[in-house]
């Protein structure tokens, strides 16, 4: 690990000061990402601003009925408060599909929207990777390649982003809130997280030195009809193969409202709303959901080793919607696919 200087900030003011001061310095919370790029030598900041004091770790109530969540609120905390559980069960169940108690408790908001890919070679410095050195190469194109992206992908890079609360977060229409040396602004969620195109490096939206300060989740009415289905190698502890966020307004058998995310398929957190059109005003059937997953998957291209993905993605859209309009979402607990 290379040396670095070390502050910390008292207000986030502070913080946005240290880093526009110094383009190699990165933020840290809980750290459960940044240091293990730095043990790696992916990541070799020359200073850490801890931001663990500034007021960031609330969860308040929105004017509109959503939630305003500080960025260093922890993991177990937003998957655990009572009205995420009651208003945005959604977000509550994706979370608790990811990583285990004890990184939970660490991970911040923030950090979760930040985190970078397990990519094999992203992680191996020994190997080429654009992500972690432009112009470099992909060698996931043509190498170990099961893990990897089948939506959205360039020549440049097929990695995934690994996030479970962000899928969830995608599909509920948050906002990401930051600040920055020229103010705040607010980005949709949508556009937050990048596809890699010939830049895979620059993996979001947010600038160089500009601090997320929350994510707002506006008011919405998803608590009967939802679920997270999270495909893996293992029961816990493990990314997704495929993930799927699906949260439905059933009306007399049809739907009227539908938001589906997809996550382990893309360089970001995949949500194709005009696939969400499609089951508008149809009953909530088999028909329907196979004519959805369909849609979502025809731009998708498999390599040597992740084709199955595509198959497995489209079983898991129609399974998470049948689960969705029946209101039996998956349990977190009991992870045998329901």
């Amino acid at each position: 690990m290379n040396r670095f200087d070390y502050i910390r900030a008292e207000s986030v003011a502070d913080a946005v000061k240290a880093k526009a001061s110094d383009s190699q310095a990165r933020f840290i919370a809980g750290g459960t990402n940044i240091l293990d790029l730095m043990k790696y030598d992916v990541e070799r900041p020359t200073r850490l601003v801890d931001i663990t004091r500034l007021p960031l770790a609330e969860i308040a109530e929105r004017p509109d009925g959503g939630l305003r969540i500080g960025a260093l609120v922890s993991n177990a905390k937003l998957a655990y408060d009572e009205r995420v559980r009651q208003r945005f069960p959604l977000l509550s169940s994706a979370i608790l599909a990811g990583a285990s108690a004890q990184l939970r408790n660490a991970a911040s908001t923030g950090g979760n929207l930040l985190q970078r890919t397990r990519c094999y070679y992203f992680y191996d410095t020994a190997t080429p990777c654009n992500k972690r050195e432009p112009g470099s190469g992909c060698p996931a194109i043509a190498g170990v390649n099961r893990i990897h992206a089948i939506l959205g992908t360039s020549e440049h890079c097929i990695a995934t982003h690994p996030s479970d609360m962000c899928v969830a977060l995608a599909a509920l229409g948050a906002t990401v809130e930051v600040e920055g040396p020229g103010g705040a602004r607010s980005i949709a969620f949508g556009d937050f997280h990048r596809l890699p195109g010939a830049t895979p490096e620059v993996d979001t939206t947010l600038r160089a030195d500009e601090i997320i300060v929350s994510v707002d989740v506006p008011a919405q009415d998803y608590g009967q009809h939802y679920t997270y289905l999270k495909l893996r190698d293992r029961l816990s502890y493990a990314f997704a193969l495929v993930s799927v966020a699906v949260a439905l307004k059933v009306d007399g058998g049809a739907v009227t409202e539908a938001r589906i995310a997809l996550g382990g398929v893309a360089h970001k957190p995949w949500r194709d709303e005009a696939a969400e059109r499609l089951l508008v005003g149809r009953p909530a059937g088999l028909d329907a959901f196979k004519a959805v997953a369909d849609h979502i998957l025809a731009p998708a291209v498999g390599r040597s080793q992740n084709t199955f993905k595509i198959g497995l993605a489209r079983k898991a859209i129609i399974r998470a919607l049948s689960q969705a309009a029946a209101g039996t979402p998956q349990s977190q607990v009991d992870k045998r696919i329901q």
